[in-house]
């Protein structure tokens, strides 16, 4: 099993712990990913501003594993969503495909066309292409003393009609079926589909933290082991500010907010210094004695 791996810009800014979970992850499962040099930014944040040129920077990328004739497998849920909205337009209408090889021609930029490819979240790709019972097969160390929190962020499921075989975005259910597959409980709570705030970041910081705070405050209060998610920029706004928002609002939460790679991982049986548990910003420490490492 074959893929060009799309980090996106946050992951290698803010998110390399990710990055090496999942490639350690990867590895247990016979996945290769392949380099390409060619991928830039996904366009996601010029889509509002200029939507022609968010077409264009999708376009290149997608374009560029169409050459190579590999399969994308992104890690962020925004870089997801941007370039599945961008493939399944240029799939659905060919002479925008051609218009825009031919635009990027006149740049300087040239690609062959090749066949259409699919663009795949590596949750997904866990979750349909090597599967929960396949998973359970090679799980070394059961996770059953942890309780767990599933945040699946808003991009990873919506909008439901760019993606093949959407979930219920109410009512979603794969993260939970692969976190309950390393023996961890998964639990159900009141603000699980409540969005992480990161969009309005930039904008305000004050309500992107109001909007965060809710979340925070009921895991803490449920004795919650970890959050886990699989967004860098959910990871932002959880593990990389939580102090801040600790701060601002003069409570405690101290939940540990693990990628889903670096908790199959442990799973796996895979160090956790190759899981980059080491990176994260609330300490994991407590949550790795309690796993017994």
């Amino acid at each position: 099993m074959k893929y060009a791996l799309y980090p996106g810009c946050t992951v290698l800014g803010r998110g390399r712990n990710y990055e090496m979970a999942a490639r350690e992850v990867a590895k247990a499962f016979g996945i290769e990913f392949v380099e390409l040099d060619d991928f830039e930014c996904c366009g996601f944040p010029v889509k509002s501003v200029n939507y022609e040129t968010f077409m264009m920077m999708g376009a290149r990328n997608i374009f560029a594993a169409e050459e190579k004739g590999l399969d994308i497998c992104t890690l962020c849920s925004a870089c997801t969503g941007s370039l599945t909205e961008v493939n399944k337009h240029l799939i659905e209408h060919f002479d925008e495909k051609t218009r825009i090889i031919a635009r990027l021609k006149r740049n300087g930029i040239n690609y062959r066309m090749g066949r259409d490819i699919t663009i795949k979240h590596f949750t997904k790709i866990l979750y349909e292409d090597i599967g929960v019972s396949e998973i359970e097969e090679q799980i070394e160390k059961k996770l059953s003393n942890l309780n767990i929190a599933a945040h699946y962020g808003c991009h990873y499921l919506k909008p439901t009609d760019i993606y093949d075989n959407p979930e219920d975005p109410e009512n979603p259910h794969s993260l939970d079926e692969l976190i309950m597959v390393t023996g961890a409980n998964s639990v159900d709570y009141n603000e699980k589909m409540r969005c992480c705030g990161a969009g309005v970041l930039a904008i305000s910081e004050d309500l992107a933290y109001s909007i965060v705070r809710p979340k925070l405050q009921e895991l803490s209060k449920n004795s919650v082991d970890a959050m886990v998610l699989h967004c860098p920029f959910c990871s932002v706004m959880y593990d990389d500010n939580q102090k801040k928002i600790e701060q601002k609002f003069e409570e405690k939460y101290n939940l540990p907010v693990l990628y889903y790679p670096q908790l199959l991982g442990l799973a796996l049986g895979i160090d956790a210094k190759l899981l980059g548990l080491r990176m994260n910003r609330v300490s994991t420490r407590a949550f790795l004695e309690k796993v017994g490492i």
